[in-house]
């Protein structure tokens, strides 16, 4: 527990204190936010609004990792490595991003082939090497068993296991992404899911095989639940201090440096801690979210009409005249009610086991 206790307060304190550093450099440079025409017109005002301020919570929680493990004397561990590497990756990816839009001023920034190309590249190598450093009970990171709260019996095998990780990343870090529109929306609905995945690795270090007496025990076959709730809670504690800064109105955007990277940290700790299905439901906000992307275009597609005045789904409520500080409680209420809704079942899939 002091693990996660000290991990959660550093990676809290370097955020909150890290970020307003981050905004004077960035606003020395003038890396600020492009803002589309096309988009919300109240959105005009925040143009020139420092971004790529997900590096704040990229570095914080990185630095809260490993200096938990120092101050515990504590080795890392290959399943928090491996969605620390994911979420960097793709981070580094989303300022490649950034980077070219607000220093290169091109609006659309990473080409889109090169931008996926840079996301296969992070999210198939973290499913390969996920699948490898078993432990001495045998157990990887990652299972070719599909799960929900657990793994399930059947396996799809290594190949079709990579593809749907890939999917899992690319889903949620573009999920994230789009979800990244109003002032804190995002940092906050991510706040509430990495809470979550504390608590499950919490639970499933409790109720680890590793640490039952006898075989027919129920437990859970996960290689280190302990270090992935440290993960989360580096990432919680990060969060929470940028979101100081990000809430309305913002003094920073995270950019896509942070989206693709919290993205990319959710689908690693749902893949690592055998939870990826029930992924869908803790961050279901993210899901709907990107559900009404994905019907805007085929409705207009197929019909030639728009489903919403606008898409991603926060700005059709911003266009029906819909406050942003309104829309962004109300929707972290619909995420907090994903979060409990989701936890209820992981829990009950542990009593009814």
């Amino acid at each position: 527990m002091k693990q996660i206790l000290f991990s959660g307060m550093i990676g809290l304190v370097l955020s909150l204190f890290g970020t307003p550093a981050l905004i004077k450099l960035l606003a020395k440079q003038g890396y600020g936010q492009y803002i589309r025409d096309d988009g919300p017109k109240a959105h005009h005002s925040k143009k020139g609004t420092p971004t790529m301020g997900g590096i704040a919570f990229i570095l914080a929680t990185l630095i809260a990792y490993f200096a938990t493990k120092a101050i515990v004397g504590v080795a890392p561990r290959a399943s928090g490595l491996l969605v620390l590497f994911l979420m960097t990756g793709l981070g580094l990816v989303g300022f490649l991003d950034d980077y070219i839009k607000v220093v290169k001023r091109r609006s659309l920034g990473l080409r889109a082939k090169a931008k996926l190309a840079g996301q296969s590249i992070v999210g198939l190598a973290f499913a390969v090497l996920s699948l490898q450093f078993s432990d001495n009970r045998g157990i990887t990171p990652a299972s070719t068993h599909l799960s929900f709260v657990q793994d399930f019996s059947w396996s799809v095998g290594p190949v079709l296991f990579v593809m749907f990780a890939y999917f899992m990343i690319a889903a949620m870090s573009n999920g994230v992404n789009l979800t990244d529109g109003l002032d804190g929306l995002a940092t906050g609905a991510s706040v509430m899911v990495f809470g979550a995945y504390t608590f499950i690795g919490i639970w499933e270090y409790n109720q680890s095989c590793a640490n039952v007496i006898t075989a027919t025990a129920k437990c859970y076959e996960v290689r280190d639940p302990l270090d992935l709730a440290v993960v989360a809670s580096a990432l919680m504690g990060s969060c929470f201090g940028f979101l100081w800064w990000n809430t309305s109105p913002a003094k920073i955007f995270m950019g896509d440096t942070g989206s693709l990277a919290l993205g990319g940290a959710l689908a690693g700790l749902a893949i690592c801690s055998r939870t990826e299905m029930l992924l869908a439901l803790l961050g279901g906000l993210f899901v709907i979210i990107t559900l009404s992307v994905i019907i805007q275009v085929a409705s207009f597609r197929m019909t030639g009409k728009r489903v919403f005045k606008m898409a991603p789904l926060q700005h059709h409520f911003e266009l029906k005249g819909w406050s942003e500080v309104l829309i962004v409680v109300r929707f972290w209420i619909i995420q907090g009610l994903c979060v409990a809704v989701g936890l209820g079942l992981f829990y009950a899939g542990w009593v009814s086991n």
